[in-house]
């Protein structure tokens, strides 16, 4: 097994052509590309860089040091899902992508990560010299994540990738280098590992999370005739409006536009929302303090 894959080491030019020199660590032989090096090298010379296999199968060295390493975590994109494999990283290679095995994904393939997401990966060799995706777990994202201070978080907007599913929610990982927990109740759909979302703050947990919801705030889940009467609230000077429930159905129309129907169904919404009251024949935007 070389050990050397997958690392950072110094290795020493015992050979070169036109288009290549030849380096060489614990006598195994790797191909460095001359368009790499911006100086000319000399036979007898070291030089530090990253030794894998590229996809031709031939021993390579890049002094493009990616961050994914073998002992080290770093972002790659996803360029290719396989159902039969895992999905494909990219981490910075010239020549060569890196696999996660399906071995580590989820059993329900609609969860796994699509083309442009992408995933915080270490490197593993097998006893074949094979290199291989390792997912970071848990114990070192909450190494690398912030603990959030203060009490002014609630209804902040955030985004972040998706590093962990789990039966209890799912984990993010946002921008900002939080950990973020969205409990299944707080979405509608069950994001993917790899996804990039946007979410808000709800919370902050007392393991030093962010408790996060992927669901509208109430004003942006409004549709069309509830969202209407409440931005006509919103601009009344007395924040009311002399209609309710009960108002002439021609009056209704002649003002908003909608059926009385419409106009009934559009206000349970908003007294659901508790946003609005009905009172002396007027529909008045609730205000703190208002029964």
């Amino acid at each position: 097994m070389n050990k050397d894959l997958g690392t950072v080491v110094t290795a020493l030019v015992t050979d070169k052509n036109e288009q290549a020199y030849f380096v060489q660590k614990s006598g195994v032989t790797y191909r460095l590309a001359k368009t790499e090096v911006e100086a000319e090298l000399d036979l007898g010379d070291t030089i530090e860089g990253f030794a894998y296999e590229s996809i031709k199968k031939e021993l390579s060295f890049t002094t493009n040091i990616p961050k994914s390493q073998v002992g080290h975590f770093g972002w790659g994109e996803v360029v290719e899902v396989r159902k039969d494999l895992g999905v494909f990283v990219d981490i910075g290679l010239p020549d060569k992508e890196i696999v996660v095995s399906l071995d580590f994904l989820s059993d329900i393939k609609s969860l796994w990560p699509k083309k442009g997401d992408r995933l915080m990966i270490g490197l593993t060799v097998d006893d074949k010299d094979r290199i291989w995706g390792e997912l970071a777990d848990e114990e070192l994202m909450r190494s690398i994540a912030r603990i959030p201070q203060g009490d002014d978080w609630r209804n902040k907007d955030v985004t972040g990738t998706v590093y962990r599913l789990k039966m209890v929610g799912t984990f993010i990982l946002t921008d900002d280098y939080y950990i973020g927990f969205i409990h299944p109740t707080e979405r509608e759909v069950e994001p993917r590992l790899g996804e990039q979302v946007n979410a808000r703050v709800i919370g902050v947990s007392p393991h030093g999370m962010l408790n996060l919801s992927l669901k509208p705030r109430v004003h942006e889940a409004l549709e069309g005739d509830a969202q209407m009467i409440l931005t006509l609230l919103q601009r009344s000077a007395t924040q009311s409006l002399p209609y309710y429930d009960k108002s002439d159905p021609d009056d209704i129309r002649d003002y908003f536009g909608i059926s009385k129907a419409q106009f009934k169904r559009a206000l349970g919404r908003l007294m659901k929302e508790g946003l609005i009251i009905q009172e002396d024949g007027q529909t008045k935007l609730k205000t703190e303090g208002t029964k």
